[in-house]
């Protein structure tokens, strides 16, 4: 099933290499922005985006410590039909690895993590960024790295561009470029859309304690990316400004008096109505505007999410499917723009 998810082919693997590997989408994405000539692939894994390297690539080295993963790339390059791959079963910060290398204009590295940690930490990834650049820096114009999107921009020590990445409205990767690679400090990209926004992340977006008439839900890499007030200017329409509205601590809402549409907002609601958080008052508004169903997002105890859904849902027999953003003080009812598929 992930397979059939990740990939357009039937491709080798173990376990841990099919469930770590690059989805294809994004590989492709990754290798178009990292075209260049010459590439080393460090920790190449299962070859998921070692393949779209070679695509985009005159010539590919594939570096990879495990044997069996080594193999698996090799069998899933043939696959895929791309024979400029070398590669090369070794450590890659061990000399005798390096000295086999050419000038090379990119070093792409997605280095080993621990499969969990309570808090990703960059000083968990191997090998890590300082040591790879230290290692290659005589050899490589451009470093790009793969770390755990889960880092936040004040975490990351680096003088490098930032991108996160979200496909299909989730949070997937976050790529550090680093020399020529860089375009910004900060950057937010969407796939399948490939919509992107790129900014320094110091600017600020007002806050409103009121709902205006339309919600925005923006994409998690623009979240991820702090962006917020950098995606409020682009999508700004003359005097008219987009605000923040704080559902809880973990959730906020982009909202403005003006219909707006972006690649970068992952859901676009109109604002039907706000009310007590009380059952009755949520079920009374739900029967008037005519609901069948209410999804409920926002301060609410994971637990208890079914029984109160079930009770505010109760006598609906209406055709409208409601989004309930519960907030400290107020139910905000507000029905999507664009329904997701």
């Amino acid at each position: 099933m992930k397979n059939k998810v990740k990939f357009t082919k039937p491709i080798s693997s173990d376990h841990d290499g099919l469930r770590f590997a690059t989805p294809e989408i994004v590989a492709k994405y990754r290798a178009r922005r990292l075209k260049c000539d010459v590439l080393a692939d460090i920790s190449c894994g299962i070859g998921g985006q070692t393949i779209f390297f070679a695509k985009e690539c005159k010539k590919v080295y594939a570096i990879e410590i495990d044997p069996v993963k080594i193999e698996h790339a090799k069998k899933n390059c043939q696959l895929y039909g791309v024979d400029n791959v070398e590669f090369i079963c070794g450590d890659a910060l061990g000399p005798e690895i390096i000295h086999k290398l050419p000038e090379l204009d990119v070093v792409f590295s997605d280095p080993a993590r621990p499969p969990k940690e309570k808090r990703r930490l960059l000083s968990s990834i191997t090998p890590s960024i300082e040591d790879m650049i230290n290692a290659y820096s005589s050899r490589a114009k451009g470093f790009a790295f793969e770390v755990p999107p889960q880092l936040t921009p004040e975490r990351i020590p680096f003088d490098c561009e930032m991108e996160y990445l979200s496909l299909n409205g989730k949070i997937n990767r976050l790529t550090l470029y680093f020399n020529h690679l860089k375009k910004c400090n900060r950057s937010a990209i969407t796939l399948p859309s490939e919509e992107s926004l790129c900014g320094s992340g110091t600017g600020e977006i007002p806050e409103s304690e009121i709902i205006k008439k339309f919600a925005y839900e923006p994409e998690p890499s623009v979240v991820k990316a702090e962006l917020l007030p950098e995606l409020a200017e682009k999508m700004r329409k003359g005097d008219n400004r987009t605000y923040l509205f704080r559902i809880d601590s973990k959730r906020a809402l982009m909202t403005s008096d003006e219909k707006l549409k972006s690649p970068l907002l992952k859901n676009q609601y109109v604002v039907l109505a706000e009310t007590k958080v009380s059952v009755e008052d949520i079920n009374r508004k739900l029967k008037e505007l005519n609901a069948k169903n209410a999804l409920i997002r926002g301060k609410i105890d994971p637990d208890n999410y079914w029984i109160f859904r079930n009770r505010i849902e109760t006598g609906l027999n209406g055709d409208k499917t409601i989004h309930l953003y519960i907030t400290d003080n107020s139910a905000i009812i507000c029905q999507p723009l664009v329904e997701k598929d």
